[in-house]
């Protein structure tokens, strides 16, 4: 793992995360998670409403589920900002153990991206939703105490620094390079 970065590291970093598109982005990275812990980074995954991406473990069950005990399709994808990992993980190497599925060039702020925006990544599409998405003591493990401390903050839940979920509203396929764009 990385040097873990400091406070004032992290705060000079903010505004280049803040400056990330906001109509147009780009899909910087995929990772889907077989099985706890574990994480591959394919080039391109197939999508679907019924299982996620492909291969990951959300399929088989996780956190939050519906009332049947199905996994809840709130929480399929688990999205976060390219230049925001980027930042804390400090090399590109060292995305993949923070857990989410997508690493996205993109303004994820609320007002942006509010819950019910969909966007457009391949063939693929996927749509915001409500759940929100929060540092925890395994985020503190790999990244630092500060780094957590950063996204947990309100300016950092305020902004989405730990991310956002999202469900897949059109199976497709999405690549690394995709453009990311918002829909009508």
């Amino acid at each position: 793992m990385p040097r873990h970065l400091t406070k004032p590291e992290l705060l000079a970093g903010l505004p280049d995360i803040l400056a990330a598109p906001k109509d147009a982005g780009t899909l910087e990275g995929i990772v889907v998670r077989p099985d706890h812990g574990q994480r591959l980074e394919p080039d391109s995954v197939a999508v679907s409403a019924a299982g996620g991406l492909a291969g990951d473990h959300w399929a088989k069950g996780c956190w939050r589920t519906t009332e049947d005990g199905r996994p809840h399709p709130d929480v399929q994808v688990c999205i976060m900002s390219a230049r925001c990992i980027g930042l804390i993980a400090v090399e590109r190497a060292n995305w993949a153990p923070v857990g989410d599925n997508l690493f996205i060039d993109m303004d994820l702020r609320p007002e942006n991206l509010p819950p019910g925006q969909r966007l457009a990544i391949g063939s693929a599409v996927i749509e915001i939703t409500a759940e929100p998405h929060n540092g925890c003591s395994t985020f503190a493990e790999r990244y630092g105490r500060e780094a957590c401390a950063f996204v947990n903050s309100r300016e950092g839940k305020r902004y989405r620094l730990r991310g956002i979920y999202a469900r897949v509203v059109q199976d497709g396929e999405i690549a690394v390079g995709d453009k990311v764009v918002k829909l009508a």
